[in-house]
């Protein structure tokens, strides 16, 4: 029944026109990471942020295993296996700052400093990759800091202000995973990539995670189990998103992730977004929006 009615879904979606299919991929993928984070965020609060790193990325690696195991090992082999490693060093890197800091800031805030990522990356891609950048790229650049000083400023002089600066921390480091990422793609998988992550992320963690580990609960591990799959399903929604319309088409919907990290870190844990954590959050995705557009209509010079 439920895979009639899923087949009935996927019939009927087909039909509609591909920027509003792709609008509805990516605003799936933001509810999903943003429930992924807020469960993410109860469990780091339980549990040393180690262990929820390696529990979360372990159970990711298991969700895609009968996908590796119906395709065979060799299939999954990577080309550069020293650089699946380096990438997963930098992103668990990031991961480790980014689970030290989530207990003590809300979801909101947390959704607003990571949308400063696409700058650091555009940043970083001049930088690596030698791309240009133009004046819109460095006006983007200063908007979004405009927006993180919004965000962070007024909490600097209260307790708690470092944990939201070692949030910020994580969009350059995570930036640096995603350049590492773009250049094994020249050669490697997107689904090669993408489990070759949760091997190297699991076994990096794995050492840190043993010297404060504690026996999860019984809920502890289901949540564990529902990270896993919320995060390849996200992935997997973005992933149908990019392949039917352009991303920056795509990107208008980012708005809703703030809306959706607002709405659970009150429900699930009392907070209140502040209004300078909402206005920066805006501040800063208008400007990755306004980035992505031109780029994507071509008025900036490659």
């Amino acid at each position: 029944m439920l895979v009639r009615h899923a087949r009935l879904w996927h019939r009927q979606a087909s039909r509609l026109d591909p920027v509003v299919r792709g609008l509805l991929w990516s605003g799936a993928a933001g509810l999903t990471f943003a429930v992924l984070n807020a469960l993410m965020r109860g469990l780091a609060l339980e549990l040393d942020a180690f262990q929820t790193q390696f529990l979360r990325y372990l159970f990711g690696l298991l969700v895609m295993l009968p996908l590796v195991l119906r395709a065979g090992l060799a299939a999954w082999r990577p080309r550069n296996i020293g650089g699946q490693f380096a990438r997963g060093a930098v992103h668990s890197f990031g991961l480790a700052l980014w689970f030290m800091a989530i207990p003590h800031i809300t979801l909101a805030e947390t959704t607003a400093i990571g949308f400063t990522g696409p700058i650091f990356i555009m940043i970083g891609a001049a930088l690596v990759f030698g791309e240009k950048m133009r004046w819109e790229r460095w006006l983007a650049a200063l908007i979004g800091l405009a927006g993180v000083l919004i965000v962070v400023a007024p909490k600097l002089s209260g307790a708690g202000g470092g944990y939201s600066l070692l949030m910020l921390s994580t969009a350059p480091v995570f930036a640096a995973s995603f350049l590492i990422t773009k250049g094994l793609t020249r050669y490697e998988r997107p689904e090669v990539i993408v489990l070759w992550q949760s091997i190297t992320v699991t076994a990096i963690s794995l050492p840190l995670a043993l010297l404060a580990w504690r026996a999860p609960t019984a809920a502890q591990w289901i949540a564990f189990l529902a990270c896993g799959v919320l995060g390849s399903a996200g992935h997997y929604f973005l992933t149908r998103a990019f392949s039917v319309a352009d991303i920056s088409a795509t990107q208008s919907v980012k708005f809703l992730d703030l809306v959706w990290a607002s709405l659970l870190g009150w429900l699930i844990f009392a907070d209140r977004p502040s209004r300078s954590t909402l206005i920066g959050g805006v501040v800063i995705c208008a400007s990755t929006l306004w980035i992505a557009r031109r780029e994507a209509r071509g008025v900036i010079p490659r």
